[in-house]
C-alpha cells in the first residue's frame, strides 16, 4: 500500500482498520463485540488519528472499500483533506452490493451456486448475506471458517478474469474470518449510510481535487459508479483504463503513480 509515494515527499500514514490487522480486539475473536465497528466509528478513528499526529491537512487515497471510507471521510471533515485519490471506487450504494451479491453471478453461475449453496437457508438471493452474517456469529469455529471460505472463493471469483490469485487466495485463517465477519456486517447493513448518500453529498468536496482512477474491466464494482462519482464531485477527474480491472494493473500503477507525483509538487 506505500508504494506509490515517494517516502522523499510524503509522509505515510497507514492504520488497521477496527478489527483488522493489528486492531484490537480482533473480529476473529467471536467474542468482539461489532456494535462499535461501523462506518462512523471508522469515520471518527480517522479524525483522531489526524489529530493525534499533528496533521492540520491530508492527501486522502483508499481503493474500493477504502474509496467509501476515504469519500465518508472527507465528506464529514472537508477542511482536512487536501487531496483524494481514489482506484477502483465503490460507494457502497444498495444497488452495487446488489450486483456483487447477485446481479455478476450472470458471468459467475457455476461459483455463485457454489456461494449460494453453502447457506441454504437463504430462501432467495437477497438473503445470501444475512444468511452468512448469521453464519459468522456461529458458536463454532468450524462453521465460520467454512462460511468464511465459501465467501472468500465468491470473491475471487468474481475476479478470477483478471488473476488466478486474488487477495482472496490463501488468507489465514483469522484474516478471512475477520474480513468476512466485518464484509458480511456492513453489506447487510449498507454501511450505516443512506442510499447514494456518498455520491448525493459529493458537492461538499468541491475545491478538494481528486483523481479517480477506474478500469473499465472491473467485474466487482463497474466504472458507472466512478462516473456517476467524477460527475458529482467539482474538481474531480476520472482516469478510465480500457485494459484494466479492479486489481492493480501496469496502467492503474502508471495513473496512481502520476496522481500522487503531481499532488506531491
Amino acid at each position: 500500500m506505500r508504494r506509490g509515494f515517494d517516502p522523499r515527499r510524503y509522509r505515510i500514514v497507514l492504520f488497521d482498520q477496527r478489527g483488522c490487522g493489528q486492531s484490537t480486539p480482533h473480529a476473529a475473536d467471536p467474542a468482539t463485540d461489532m456494535a462499535a465497528n461501523t462506518t462512523a466509528h471508522l469515520v471518527a478513528d480517522l479524525e483522531a488519528l489526524r489529530a493525534h499526529l499533528g496533521i492540520p491537512r491530508w492527501l486522502v487515497y483508499g481503493g474500493s472499500w477504502g474509496a467509501a471510507l476515504g469519500l465518508a471521510y472527507a465528506e464529514r471533515h472537508p477542511e482536512r483533506v487536501s487531496e483524494m485519490v481514489l482506484p477502483s471506487v465503490s460507494t457502497f450504494r444498495r444497488t452495487e452490493e446488489a450486483w456483487l451479491y447477485g446481479g455478476v453471478a450472470r458471468f459467475f453461475p457455476e461459483a455463485w451456486a457454489r456461494f449460494r449453496q453453502h447457506v441454504p437457508e437463504a430462501t432467495s438471493d437477497e438473503h445470501v448475506v444475512a444468511a452468512y452474517a448469521r453464519r459468522m456469529e456461529d458458536p463454532s469455529p468450524e462453521v465460520r471458517l467454512a462460511a468464511a471460505r465459501a465467501w472468500c472463493a465468491w470473491e475471487g471469483a468474481v475476479l478470477s478474469l483478471e488473476a488466478a490469485q486474488t487477495p482472496f487466495t490463501d488468507l489465514p485463517s483469522a484474516e478471512a474470518i475477520a474480513l468476512v465477519r466485518i464484509c458480511a456486517r456492513y453489506v447487510q447493513h449498507g454501511a450505516w449510510l443512506e442510499e447514494g448518500a456518498l455520491i448525493r453529498d459529493a458537492g461538499r468536496l468541491a475545491g478538494i481535487p481528486g483523481v479517480i482512477i477506474h478500469g473499465r474491466r472491473d467485474m466487482s464494482c463497474p466504472i458507472e459508479t466512478a462516473h456517476a462519482l467524477a460527475g458529482a464531485w467539482p474538481g474531480a477527474r476520472l482516469v478510465a483504463l480500457d485494459d484494466a480491472g479492479h486489481l492493480r494493473a501496469d496502467s492503474s500503477r502508471r495513473a496512481l503513480l502520476s496522481a500522487l507525483n503531481d499532488f506531491a509538487g
